[in-house]
């Protein structure tokens, strides 16, 4: 099976290329084993924010977090990615997440409708 091509929504690959290289590179190979249909190493659902809408938790000494959505059948979807500062996922980053998520839904099904 090939391998599923990443889709960065909004500035999600600038967010994650701001972060530190240690981060990157744990969440690049984390983002490979989704797209070969894997699991991450450390993840949890976030339905918070949307059906089937996971979070990669990166740890290195500080805490990363890339939020997406791998359920449809043509991408892995990056929503958002952050440094988490505090124990709990502050809420514009949730709001973020979600406001991405329902711009891809909405434009999937547009998509839909003109085929």
């Amino acid at each position: 099976m090939a391998d599923k091509p990443v889709a960065w929504l909004g500035s999600a690959l600038a967010a994650l290329r701001a972060l530190p290289a240690d981060a990157r590179r744990d969440a690049g190979f984390e983002l490979r084993r989704v797209q070969q249909g894997l699991d991450p190493d450390d993840w949890k659902p976030m339905s918070s924010i949307g059906p089937g809408v996971r979070e990669i938790r990166i740890h290195t000494g500080l805490e990363h977090r890339v939020f997406y959505i791998a359920t449809f059948a043509e991408a892995v979807y990056v929503l958002h990615a952050f440094e988490k500062r505090t124990r709990k996922t502050p809420q514009h980053d949730l709001e973020l997440a979600q406001d991405r998520l329902r711009a891809l839904v909405n434009r999937r099904r547009t998509n839909a409708g003109k085929k």
